[in-house]
């Protein structure tokens, strides 16, 4: 079974509101209103400048023609020693309105709700280290209490990547052997999109994660399920399907709580029906896409790292049926 690679545009009307745009001129949290406040700042300091050359320039040439030689070159020389004063003023300016704006971002970032961020070519490990039971694997999604600040904890295990959500905070290098730390905070309920923005190969563009804040009390009911072993099979297509699982290549690459799957390679797949799409983005969560992305995942993401699996028809249609059950 083979299938042809989307367009983006058409991935991104095929997974209709779950994708979500991403601005970082609508900021959504604290870290982010600074960053837009900074970038505002910026772009009227460089606007009044460039206006001010132009002033400069037409009186410039205006008073060039009816001055003499020498009136020129005071002129000049004046001309030259105000604007090297006046580049120095405004970039220290900027500088030190940088320098606050970091201080602001970097003021939460002993946030007691810790997550880490491992990223890989071409999608993201996200860690919830267990409080009251096991750590919490989930990928290519973060889940977050509203209103509360978030520790990120990020880390990358091939080459270097880069973390940004656009609505909630800046850029975050991940570079292998060094963690790097972002907090951010979502203010109200919603989903913002991220994506990596350091380019770390030929699927780059595709490498997107969503950021899902919800009430506290609806995170907690989310982690609390997440720490649960996989649902037992509903009848015999899926207690085929993952029988068909575990013998075959996939539980080599991927961990399903309660099977026999171990692997750590891929991302774990213990609820992975819970998730909004497959791939990094891609894709959305349906039984369908499951079975495309399994069949030929090459043709839909070409050079990432799960290999096509020989399955026959009724192993596909069941093995998908299985995982579509991984709520």
């Amino acid at each position: 079974m083979r299938t042809r690679p989307l367009p983006s545009l058409a991935l991104l009307l095929l997974c209709g509101g779950c994708a979500g745009w991403q601005s970082a001129l609508d900021p959504q949290g604290p870290s982010a209103q600074a960053l837009g406040q900074l970038l505002h700042g910026f772009v009227l300091v460089l606007a009044a400048i460039w206006l001010a050359v132009l002033v400069v320039l037409a009186v410039a040439l205006r008073r060039r023609s009816r001055a003499t030689p020498q009136a020129a070159d005071r002129h000049a020389g004046i001309a030259v020693g105000t604007a090297c004063v006046a580049t120095v003023l405004v970039i220290t300016g900027l500088t030190l309105a940088s320098y606050v704006t970091t201080r602001v971002i970097s003021a939460g970032a002993e946030a007691p709700l810790v997550v880490r961020v491992r990223a890989l070519q071409w999608w993201w490990e996200v860690t919830y280290p267990g409080e009251a039971g096991p750590d919490v694997v989930t990928a290519n999604e973060i889940r977050i209490p509203a209103g509360r600040p978030v520790r990120i904890e990020l880390s990358a295990a091939d080459v270097i990547h880069s973390f940004w959500v656009p609505n909630l905070a800046g850029k975050q290098d991940l570079i292998p052997g060094r963690d790097n730390v972002l907090t951010l905070t979502a203010r109200r309920p919603g989903q913002y999109r991220g994506q990596c923005a350091e380019f770390c190969g030929m699927q780059h563009a595709h490498m997107a994660f969503m950021v899902i804040a919800e009430p506290p009390e609806a995170f907690a009911a989310w982690r609390a399920a997440q720490q649960a072993d996989s649902a037992a099979p509903a009848g015999a297509e899926e207690a085929f399907g993952r029988q068909v699982f575990e013998q075959k290549p996939c539980g080599a690459c991927h961990t399903v709580r309660g099977t026999e799957a171990r692997g750590t390679n891929g991302p774990d797949l213990t609820h992975l029906a819970s998730r909004a799409t497959l791939a990094a983005g891609m894709l959305p969560m349906t039984r369908g896409a499951l079975a495309a992305w399994i069949a030929d995942p090459q043709t839909i993401k070409p050079g990432n790292n799960m290999p096509m699996v020989p399955l026959t028809p009724a192993e596909l249609q069941a093995v998908s049926a299985w995982l579509a059950t991984l709520r």
